[in-house]
């Protein structure tokens, strides 16, 4: 299991915001995968953030259709 930091997450998502980042971690309507925090740094499993992009794909997909 990799993980990785905030800032990785954030330049793999597209270079968002730590205020994007925040927001998007707050809003249940994106299910956002929650990261572990350790001596106050935040850390997201990679496979997690990368499961979560292609569920965001595939619903950009039907919902373009």
């Amino acid at each position: 299991m990799k993980m990785i930091a905030a800032r990785q997450v954030r330049m793999r998502i597209g270079n968002i915001s730590d205020m994007t980042l925040y927001r998007w971690l707050n809003d249940p309507r994106l299910s956002f995968p929650k990261p572990i925090v350790i001596q106050n740094r935040r850390y997201w499993r990679e496979e997690d953030v990368d499961r979560w992009l292609s569920e965001r794909a595939l619903i950009s997909i039907k919902g373009s259709v």
